[in-house]
């Protein structure tokens, strides 16, 4: 049983993750998230912890952000879109419970410290940004990085606030060129 409750978009997700894990679950059901079910989030985060597992997509990021802001020092898994993806449909609802399984065993903690390794110089000097395939060098470098995609900045925010040192970050970026 996963100690912290997850915090997942709808019904199907809490489907597909019980299916993988034995856990508790909170559903947001979608962006437009009520008072309510912030509450719920608030006092699950203070009583057992919660984990932020969102559809890898522009909603998903949205009500992460949102969430995270209510539940400081929360925990996140990522899921790969390739891994979430089915006949046009991006979700957690789609991916196997092993990929299930593997995210919430690289989860990461956000924290309000700052002081990351990783500059913003960095991302420049590895193609993250300003690079004409800085998009693909990010998704992939998220990927392997366990943070998921996100535009140039997030991706930054997201090295700093997860303390992603220089070597995991160097590691990360190890084959990039290649394409791999």
């Amino acid at each position: 049983m996963i100690k912290e409750v997850i915090v997942v978009e709808g019904k199907d997700d809490t489907a597909a993750i019980k299916r993988a894990v034995e856990a508790d679950t909170i559903e947001t059901n979608g962006s437009a998230i009520g008072e309510a079910v912030l509450r719920r989030i608030e006092l699950a985060n203070k009583r057992r912890g919660i984990i932020i597992f969102t559809d890898p997509d522009h909603a998903g990021e949205r009500i992460r952000k949102i969430v995270a802001r209510h539940a400081p020092g929360c925990k996140h898994a990522f899921l790969p879109q390739e891994q979430a993806y089915n006949k046009g449909d991006i979700g957690i609802e789609n991916a196997s419970p092993d990929a299930i399984r593997k995210a919430l065993a690289e989860l990461r903690t956000e924290t309000d410290d700052v002081a990351g390794e990783v500059t913003w110089d960095d991302l420049m000097q590895a193609g993250l940004i300003v690079h004409p395939d800085a998009a693909r060098r990010r998704l992939e470098a998220g990927k392997r990085l366990g943070i998921g995609y996100a535009n140039g900045k997030q991706f930054y925010k997201r090295c700093t606030s997860f303390r992603i040192t220089k070597q995991e970050f160097l590691d990360a970026l190890t084959g990039l060129d290649e394409g791999g």
